[in-house]
């Protein structure tokens, strides 16, 4: 079928990527794998002579890791996507994932949860996945020490639900139809990233997703969207 020939092309092309060395650019191509310009906070960036691509969706993204908090030094000043940080608001700042999603973010140190919003980049310190702002760090009993180790999971976009009740939504896909390829499973999340990352280069849309299986977690790379088989 024709959906699964485009996988095993999807596979050849990461497997001669794998094999190039890649060339360093100082400019960034804003344009898409579709022709579609590319939203300036969803473009690649360096930081420290380290690379960044923004991720395209959030879709079943968790990452566990250490999480710091910033406050005074950047309060009133401009964030990423154009706010003005507010060091009261429960906000955060994340490398990668795409700005204005929600996170839950739950502190594996005393098993204390707070829901953020990202948006702002950051933290650029080797070992560290979170950066939030005084509110949440506070919320999550990490003002004090100044760090922690966390597990935030990608919730959606925020929109408003009836009853009180807090309701997500993701966001309009970048390329049409309801199906997409699985090109890969690992257990190792690192390898999953990396794989998504290429794949998303080939066909304009890849995400990773977290699934139980017996116990074991496995996280699975999903490529492509189509309209049919």
């Amino acid at each position: 079928m024709q959906i699964f020939r485009r996988s095993f092309l999807f596979f050849c092309c990461f497997l001669a990527l794998s094999a190039c060395g890649t060339k360093k650019s100082n400019v960034e191509n804003a344009l898409g794998p579709d022709g579609k310009r590319i939203k300036a906070s969803q473009r690649p960036y360096t930081v420290f002579g380290q690379r960044y691509e923004p991720l395209r969706s959030h879709e079943g993204f968790v990452q566990t890791g250490i999480a710091s908090w910033y406050g005074k030094d950047f309060h009133g000043k401009k964030t990423s996507n154009g706010e003005i940080y507010d060091m009261h608001a429960m906000t955060a700042a994340h490398k990668t994932l795409p700005l204005g999603v929600y996170l839950k973010v739950y502190n594996r140190e005393n098993g204390r949860e707070a829901t953020v919003r990202v948006n702002d980049r950051g933290p650029f310190v080797k070992g560290r996945i979170l950066d939030l702002s005084f509110a949440a760090a506070k919320e999550l009993g990490v003002d004090t020490a100044g760090t922690a180790r966390v597990r935030i999971e990608a919730l959606g976009y925020r929109q408003d639900g009836g009853g009180g009740q807090e309701r997500y939504k993701v966001p309009a896909t970048y390329d049409a139809g309801d199906y997409t390829v699985q090109v890969g499973a690992f257990k190792e999340q690192a390898n999953a990233v990396r794989l998504s990352a290429e794949m998303r280069k080939l066909s304009g849309f890849a995400d990773v997703r977290m699934t139980n299986v017996n116990g074991d977690i496995f996280y699975r790379v999903y490529a492509g969207k189509y309209s049919s088989l």
